[in-house]
């Protein structure tokens, strides 16, 4: 029996997809220091909250972003190479994505 306990999957990104999110996320990272700002320069709590709701609003599309392509690209490879424990991966992965 296979011991995977420290084995980590890993995976290749073309250059466009590796560059859509790198790109999104150095928008959180920017939306996320605008927070910190806000926080530090005592802005208004509604103004804040407005701020945060985009940034979840951002991570979200950034999950939509690479779940599509994970699907896309691992999920379907796994299947016609006949790997059906992908599918309990994926199950496992959307009822984390959906709490």
């Amino acid at each position: 029996m296979e011991n995977n306990c420290c084995v980590r999957k890993t995976k290749q990104r073309d250059e466009t997809e590796y560059k859509s999110l790198i790109n999104r996320l150095n928008r959180i990272e920017g939306q996320i220091r605008g927070i910190k700002n806000m926080v530090e320069n005592s802005a208004y709590c509604t103004d804040i909250l407005v701020q945060v709701s985009a940034v979840n609003a951002a991570l979200c599309a950034f999950n939509k972003e690479l779940l599509s392509e994970h699907i896309k690209t691992c999920v379907a490879s796994d299947i016609r190479a006949g790997k059906d424990e992908t599918l309990d991966e994926l199950l496992a992965t959307l009822g984390k994505l959906m709490k």
